[in-house]
């Protein structure tokens, strides 16, 4: 497997985890027990990792030629949460078929 997929399908998995925390752990800690340490620790990790994505996915679109629709489907499965575990499902499943 090429690094910058596995690069991008890692990253995928971590942004996945840090944008979960951020929105069911941190954010609640915030508005429910007025606790905003967490968010801003968070939320700056998140930010992080998220530039990493997008920076990999464009890496990945000209390294691997893929398509816009591609492209587009991953950048916005970023930003929900959730589907970045299924970006790094579906890049497992192509580089095991691979």
């Amino acid at each position: 497997m090429n690094r910058t997929l596995y690069l991008f399908g890692k990253t995928a998995f971590i942004e996945g985890i840090s944008y979960l925390l951020l929105l069911f752990i941190a954010m609640p800690l915030k508005y429910f027990f007025n606790y905003p340490l967490l968010v801003k620790y968070a939320g700056w990790a998140h930010g992080v990792l998220f530039i990493a994505y997008v920076g990999l996915l464009f890496a990945c679109w000209v390294e691997y030629k893929w398509t816009f629709k591609r492209v587009a489907f991953f950048f916005i499965a970023s930003l929900l949460p959730f589907l970045p575990f299924v970006v790094e499902r579906q890049l497992k499943q192509e580089t095991k078929a691979s």
